[in-house]
């Protein structure tokens, strides 16, 4: 073979017009270097990186462009040289977007949760209705089994805690639920916030308890007075907040610990009923329910009762007590009691109403209390006022309860 002849190979041909530049890239095997020196080798790896440019690695959205096939029949080769092959060389390959299977923007990579809320006045009531969830991003892939869990906040969490149903077995969930605050005020409405966790339910994976997939808060002094309002709020994450060095001796306990509102003194309320009975002439006094009462046992719920006393006593039957209702904080009792004695007697007489837990073997704990009667004031005396003022008139109100022991004489 010349020098000026045609190498043959299996890629092709090259011209005569590269050739030279063959030539003067490495020297042929038997040239001699000018002063006599034979050249130091080129191995075929550095020979191969002459022509490579520098700067990071482009993805290859093609093999074929970077490494054509062989083709016998020089016709039906295609241009590989075009300028959309430059182009895919000289400049990066755009990224297609991947899709993913919700929402891909940040504001909504926990999911979204729709929900209604309607504050009925008249019934002293919140409901909350959980329709569905969208786009939720469990910990592992896969299907997730939720539930929402909704609390009243500043309050003690466990007192206010409500929940829906599990839906098992979908990252989309229904519930289509309604939670009802009772005993729900103008007054709590103005300062008071609803929290809504959705949460997977550990029981039916066998596992320990997750924190929530995501939550969400809503201010209640937005609600209009019987006027339901429907959001699509999307999900973020729960706060976390340091624990104080004080709790920080137990061995292997967290430094971090689910944000807790101050509870101040809450301790929850009850619903009281007082009608005066003309034909019966006396009182007529009905515990119908307690809510969001204050947790005294260990499994984070208590066991309450409710205990009567009109004073001062006179001789005559003036003490009562509810039946018990076992692991509640939202009891329903629907009990109701009678106190004979004129409208006048009646109205110098004070009500000490008091919740207990029931404690079997042990001293039963105070829970919280409320007096009615002429030594009280605000709500609590208008509601005895009206109540004797008015003959077979049944009076309904909430009030909430005292955390301060009342004093009641055995």
């Amino acid at each position: 073979m010349g020098a000026k002849g045609t190498l043959l190979g299996p890629l092709g041909a090259i011209s005569d017009a590269s050739w030279p530049r063959l030539r003067d890239q490495a020297p042929m095997a038997g040239e001699v270097a000018a002063g006599g020196r034979r050249p130091p080798r080129v191995s075929m790896q550095e020979h191969m990186a002459i022509d490579v440019s520098p700067g990071p690695i482009r993805p290859i959205r093609l093999i074929s462009d970077y490494f054509p096939h062989f083709y016998p029949f020089a016709e039906h080769a295609p241009n590989l040289r075009t300028p959309v092959a430059l182009a895919t060389r000289s400049a990066p390959l755009p990224q297609p977007d991947p899709e993913p299977e919700g929402d891909s923007d940040n504001s909504t990579a926990l999911g979204t949760l729709e929900f209604t809320l309607l504050f009925d006045v008249d019934n002293s009531a919140l409901h909350c209705t959980a329709h569905r969830a969208k786009g939720l991003k469990p910990p592992a892939s896969g299907s997730v089994d939720t539930y929402v869990k909704a609390n009243l906040l500043p309050g003690a969490s466990k007192a206010s805690q409500l929940r829906t149903r599990t839906v098992r077995g979908t990252r989309g969930p229904v519930w289509e639920e309604t939670l009802t605050y009772h005993g729900f005020t103008p007054q709590d409405a103005a300062r008071k916030t609803l929290r809504l966790c959705v949460c997977e339910d550990p029981r039916l994976r066998r596992r320990r308890r997750a924190p929530p997939l995501g939550e969400l808060r809503v201010p209640l002094r937005k609600l209009v007075p019987n006027r339901a309002r429907s959001f699509d709020i999307c999900l973020e994450k729960r706060r976390l907040t340091k624990r104080p060095k004080s709790l920080d001796t137990a061995r292997g306990m967290s430094l971090y610990e689910e944000e807790v509102e101050a509870a101040g003194e809450e301790r929850g309320r009850i619903l009281l009923s007082l009608c005066y009975s003309s034909q019966r002439g006396g009182l007529l006094v009905g515990v119908l329910r307690c809510a969001h009462l204050a947790p005294m046992d260990a499994n984070g719920y208590s066991d309450p009762f409710v205990r009567l006393f009109l004073h001062p006593n006179v001789g005559k039957k003036s003490k009562y007590k509810t039946s018990v209702r076992k692991k509640t904080l939202n009891p329903e009792f629907n009990e109701e009691f009678f106190y004979a004695g004129p409208r006048e007697e009646l109205a110098q007489k004070t009500l000490l109403v008091s919740v207990w837990d029931y404690d079997l073997g042990t001293a039963n704990d105070f829970i919280g209390g409320v007096q009615l009667g002429s030594r009280a004031s605000g709500e609590r005396l208008r509601h005895w006022r009206e109540c004797l003022g008015h003959s077979d008139c049944r009076l309904e109100l909430w009030h909430p309860l005292d955390g301060k022991p009342l004093q009641l004489s055995d």
